[in-house]
């Protein structure tokens, strides 16, 4: 058995060999370069459990290959497998630190989307609804309303000259006509006196074009406006001993008349063919309707020339407003015979 130095203790002996330590020493862990590997602590751990000294061994150290240095923002905690975790933010340990430019200067920095040019953008949402706008007028224009413009005093004081209408296309068809409308027709006839020839100007095609797509009024003086007053099969007749026109036998207590001047009375008296229609303007005393027009085609308007019926004034703003058909002037008016 070996012998020992009475003057030394165990753990003082076990202290001076070297790879051991004495039982309830602390360990103190051995200083190592950023990138080295830790000690194990299990071994020793489990060894102070059993009061028995136990040998460790000192991981060799791993050179570090990063080329930066490696920096902390704090403390560093020991990972699940005895390694020191690296906190969000901080340089790994091991390997190269990846760069942001470097993973930009690949495939992703080409998928980023060029600059849009905001003028551009302006230029295209603008071009977007002139669009919308011309083709929603061309269909309006040609299936609902149609702008026209005034240019006589024919229909004073219900339309002064220069007013503009709207005009519902949908009469007379689908929507039949009804005595008292104010309806637009073309001039087939030649109620009209010839208009002259018109000079083209530099921007007459763009005029042409808006009042065809529906964005201008037409002002081309080949369409007439008037009320209509007998409808097919009505018998009509100027005037009654009290001067107001009768339909049927019924005399018309016409509200719409002009009232600054008291109607010169001019007698007639006809039957409307079918297919036709009987129209007079408000201002009598200045309108050659179908009185002044008997010696063409009796007077009479076909109803297949009415453009349709004048629903609103648009313009001025100021006349802005509905046209009424006086249904209460022709309420009492019997069916024609």
């Amino acid at each position: 058995m070996p012998e020992t130095d009475p003057g030394t203790s165990e753990p003082q002996q076990a202290a001076a060999r070297p790879g051991r330590r004495a039982l309830g020493e602390p360990v103190s862990a051995p200083a190592v370069p950023d990138g080295g590997a830790q000690p194990d602590d299990r071994a020793d751990q489990a060894a102070a459990a059993e009061g028995r000294e136990e040998p460790f061994t000192v991981s060799p150290i791993e050179p570090a290959t990063s080329t930066e240095p490696a920096t902390s923002t704090g403390p560093a905690t020991r990972g699940g497998n005895g390694a020191p975790a690296v906190e969000d933010g901080a340089a790994p340990l091991h390997g190269k630190r990846p760069r942001a430019d470097a993973r930009l200067a690949g495939g992703d920095r080409k998928k980023q989307a060029p600059a849009r040019n905001p003028y551009m953008v302006w230029l295209k949402e603008i071009a977007t609804v002139v669009i919308i706008a011309v083709v929603l007028s061309f269909l309006i224009k040609t299936f609902l309303f149609r702008a026209f413009y005034i240019p006589s005093e024919s229909m004073v004081s219900t339309l002064d000259v220069n007013d503009r209408i709207f005009v519902n296309l949908l009469v007379p068809e689908p929507f039949a006509l009804e005595r008292g409308d104010v309806v637009v027709f073309k001039d087939t006839k030649g109620w009209l006196p010839p208009t002259p020839q018109k000079v083209d100007g530099p921007f007459t095609f763009v005029e042409d074009g808006l009042t065809f797509v529906g964005l201008l009024p037409d002002n081309s003086e080949q369409h007439l406006v008037k009320r209509v007053i007998g409808l097919p099969g009505d018998h009509v007749v100027c005037c009654d001993a009290d001067g107001k026109v009768t339909v049927n036998g019924a005399p018309l207590d016409e509200k719409y008349v002009n009232p600054a001047e008291v109607p010169m009375v001019r007698n007639f008296d006809v039957v409307v063919p079918e297919g036709k229609a009987w129209v007079m303007g408000d201002n009598r005393n200045h309108s050659a309707d179908s009185r002044a027009h008997t010696d063409s085609n009796g007077g009479f308007v076909d109803i297949a020339d009415i453009e349709g019926r004048a629903a609103v004034i648009a313009w001025p703003l100021s006349r802005w407003s509905g046209l009424d058909n006086y249904p209460d002037v022709f309420k009492n008016v019997p069916p024609a015979g």
